[in-house]
């Protein structure tokens, strides 16, 4: 992705007419759009080719399961035109890895959910943030995510992940401060509900990008 903006638009809508206007209308505010369930299960698999025609999309399937249920899953959402996809870390390494080589067939970004950003994160995700964060770095993937409502995991797991890209969401209705996680190490700030909920969202986009001047 370019770093032009260092944001990322989470398009959890559930129209895929809606979702096309926006990514239409935000062009310019953010490097990448990232599409989860809500939309794919609503608009279908389609609604990724035609985004990805307009922005970069980033597929957000946090795939969790066992390798040939990944690599299914990863064919699927990168063969349709996705340029990265989520994964989750804790099914362990050899259903990690089956994503990161699916992602390096199709040219992809892999990220690596350590830590995500709502309170509950930090019962059984917390403790185990670091073990995650290096299992990312042991298949190579493209980065990880960690959460902005937390700048001081996400210096944690920047200390443990070197020059790998940092996503972060949290940005927005959740809390989380923008400035706060950029300062903390993050590469690109996730931003949803905040932008496209807003009566004007291209209003809302330009003003967050004025305070990360």
């Amino acid at each position: 992705m370019k770093k032009d903006t260092r944001l990322i638009l989470a398009l959890d809508v559930t129209s895929k007419e809606h979702a096309l206007t926006l990514v239409k209308e935000l062009q310019g505010y953010f490097d990448a759009v990232k599409i989860g369930y809500p939309l794919i299960l609503s608009a279908g698999l389609d609604v990724v080719k035609e985004t990805s025609a307009i922005s970069p999309v980033i597929a957000d399937l946090k795939v969790a399961d066992i390798p040939n249920t990944n690599r299914l899953i990863c064919q699927a959402v990168l063969g349709a035109g996705a340029s990265g996809v989520i994964a989750q870390a804790f099914p362990g390494k050899d259903s990690l890895l089956a994503c990161k080589e699916n992602a390096a067939d199709h040219g992809a970004d892999l990220f690596v959910v350590t830590e995500m950003s709502h309170p509950g994160a930090e019962l059984f995700m917390a403790p185990l943030a670091e073990k995650m964060a290096r299992l990312a770095v042991e298949v190579d993937a493209t980065g990880v995510v960690a959460p902005a409502t937390r700048p001081n995991r996400i210096r944690l797991i920047r200390s443990i992940i070197g020059d790998r890209i940092i996503i972060s969401p949290g940005v927005g209705a959740q809390g989380g401060s923008a400035i706060a996680a950029l300062e903390a190490g993050a590469d690109y700030l996730i931003v949803g509900r905040s932008i496209y909920g807003a009566k004007r969202p291209a209003e809302s986009a330009r003003m967050l990008l004025e305070t990360l001047l």
